[in-house]
């Protein structure tokens, strides 16, 4: 039974969904591979109803004005890219209709659809897709914690992103893994604001000193959508696969990936990246299947981060329990699932149980408390 079997749910009541292989049409489709040129034509050459999940960061077009500049004089590394232009609002809709077109054909019935944008074209992105008979399920908020400020001061610094979660429509079946989004979420019910970081640091690819790709999404982000709408196995289609963010954390999490990308720059980069990356165990891929100090943070936001990566072992100080960290931050010890907190709970049979200083792990030949990668991530994120 797939990682998300037990959370297959329609829009009218929680109904289950059993899934169909179909292994006909999977082995016709150009997995791990990344299609040149432009992304509708790259698209009708899959087949009808063959896609899990598309995922989809189109340009925004962001009709910029001349060079952003520094209050020291210095330029802003900007997006102006050529294929951030339209010449109207008009080109930007049909271009946005047409790959849509495509990713509608695509999709399975109980597909799932993902677009991130901004105020510049989400909104028009949303009436096209309602339009084209897509549900939407949720508007996400990706609130940055470290966004660009407002170099000019004339308006609010632009902090956030908007992600469209939609499935086929208002009756169609879709995958949502409602119990490894809580367990990531520290036994809480995830949110639709989700607080992550900009892509930066040595997660920032770079090429001859400079970016390679100025909207390069972070793979937390990444990691957040797979494992809430796909399975192990499932095969998820990127048409602007850009440096390859969505390849590689579908490679990590056990999933198909497919990309789209015209630019030769972007997909040498992209390759080199998802060549290096590499898969996580079974063991390790496994999830929550249904059954607090401030500031908060999730025990999953340290896994989504790298910080405590899935496969990681734990084990309490004198190491009678030594536990593996799961892709949802759940942990697993011979056959017994819980979060850092129950499963520490349990395995003491005690009342209740801090896992942040109850489970350790090692760093560099160093032991340390769980808590020790909290504090980093915190102190990562200082506003």
């Amino acid at each position: 039974m797939g990682v998300m079997e037990n959370a297959k749910v329609q829009t009218k009541g929680a109904v289950k969904a059993p899934k169909k292989a179909r292994p006909d049409v999977k082995a016709l489709l150009p997995l791990g591979a990344i299609l040149d040129g432009d992304c509708i034509e790259a698209m009708r050459s899959l087949p009808d109803n063959s896609i899990d999940c598309v995922f989809a960061d189109p340009p925004y077009n962001l009709q910029l004005g001349g060079d952003l500049n520094r209050p020291d004089g210095s330029e802003v590394d900007a997006v102006n890219d050529h294929w951030d232009q339209f010449e109207s609002f008009r080109a930007y809709d049909e271009f946005t209709r047409a790959w849509l077109t495509e990713a509608r054909r695509v999709l399975k019935p109980d597909g799932a659809l993902w677009v991130i944008g901004s105020y510049h074209n989400i909104y028009r992105v949303g009436a096209i897709l309602q339009d084209l008979g897509f549900w939407i399920l949720n508007d996400i908020v990706w609130r940055k914690t470290n966004p660009m400020p407002n170099f000019k001061g004339t308006r609010f610094t632009n902090a956030h992103e908007t992600l469209i979660w939609a499935s086929m429509g208002e009756k169609a079946r879709y995958h949502f893994n409602y119990r490894a989004m809580k367990t990531l979420n520290d036994e809480l019910q995830m949110r639709s604001d989700w607080v992550l970081p900009i892509c930066s640091g040595g997660e920032r690819l770079k090429e001859n000193g400079k970016k390679a790709h100025p909207t390069q999404k972070p793979e937390s982000l990444l990691y957040r959508v797979l494992l809430a709408t796909t399975e192990t196995g499932d095969v998820v289609l990127d048409p602007f696969f850009g440096t390859g963010t969505t390849g590689a954390v579908a490679k990590r999490l056990g999933r198909e990936w497919i990309g789209c990308e015209r630019e030769d720059f972007y997909r040498g980069v992209a390759m080199k990246r998802i060549e290096k990356e590499l898969p996580l165990d079974e063991s390790a891929l496994k999830t929550m299947q249904s059954k607090k100090a401030a500031p908060r943070v999730a025990f999953g936001a340290l896994v989504e981060n790298g910080l405590i990566p899935p496969g990681t072992q734990v084990f309490d100080k004198k190491r009678r329990w030594i536990a593996t960290v799961r892709a949802d931050g759940s942990l697993e010890y011979e056959g017994k699932t819980g979060s850092i907190h129950g499963l520490g709970k349990d395995l003491q049979d005690a009342p209740s149980c801090n896992g942040w200083t109850f489970w350790h792990y090692e760093n560099g030949g160093e032991v340390k408390p769980v808590d020790a990668a909290r504090q980093l991530f915190l102190l990562a994120n200082e506003d």
